[in-house]
């Protein structure tokens, strides 16, 4: 009887490490990640912009593996040059123009943050638009761009969400899921060859109430892509 046991408990174990390699994907991570390859992230790929006359560490702070990001309603643009509203954001320093590109990252908006985009696919051109995703925060929801009605996840005060955000620039679509699930699949934006990369912080928006502090908190940040 030994050997049958044996036998079947290997099997057992065989079976669950296989279904386990399976849900969690070929990088380690779940299912949406599978196929892709994780990008390096090296902390140069971090490029943190805030308001020109205020010292980084006024609007940043990053300890215990979180990126704190804020800034107030009244603050100046991050480039004296140019126009633009109040932010402090994290430009991922990966420019692409083809293949299928995926930003992972866990979210925490604090309670009161609202009228901000906390995360955005930068690049549209030559469209009038700069942006081909942006996910807004208002009054607790998360939002596609200011549309209040068309709403990715609800009560996000004060909780860890995680995003997956993926986008296929030759097929021209951007997909978004929220803890797993499927929230949004939308168009992209750009002619061939256009430039995108991602961001995320907090970008304060001209649509709806703006509140006078707006906070988002960042973890486990990464990339992947394929061809």
């Amino acid at each position: 009887m030994a050997p049958f046991i044996f036998s079947t408990l290997l099997v057992v174990v065989v079976t669950a490490v296989a279904i386990g390699s399976t849900a969690r994907g070929d990088d380690g991570g779940d299912a949406l990640t599978a196929g892709f390859t994780r990008v390096l992230m090296t902390e140069t790929r971090f490029v943190v912009q805030r308001p020109y006359n205020v010292p980084l560490d006024e609007r940043y702070e990053f300890a215990g593996g979180v990126r704190r990001m804020w800034v107030y309603s009244t603050d100046k643009p991050f480039n004296r040059t140019l126009p633009g509203a109040a932010r402090t954001e994290t430009k991922i320093n990966k420019e692409y123009s083809s293949g299928v590109w995926q930003f992972e990252g866990e979210v925490n908006v604090p309670a009161g943050t609202s009228g901000a985009c906390v995360m955005q696919i930068f690049g549209a051109a030559p469209e009038p638009q700069e942006t081909t995703l942006m996910l807004h925060a208002y009054n607790g929801s998360l939002t596609f761009y200011h549309d209040l009605h068309r709403v990715l996840a609800e009560n996000i005060y004060g909780r860890w969400i995680r995003l997956n955000v993926i986008h296929d620039v030759a097929a021209r679509n951007v997909t978004v899921f929220v803890d797993g699930d499927l929230r949004l699949h939308s168009a992209g934006h750009g002619a061939p060859g256009a430039l995108h990369y991602f961001k995320f912080g907090v970008y304060k928006q001209s649509h709806h109430h703006q509140s006078y502090l707006m906070e988002s908190r960042w973890r486990n940040v990464s990339l992947f892509t394929k061809p």
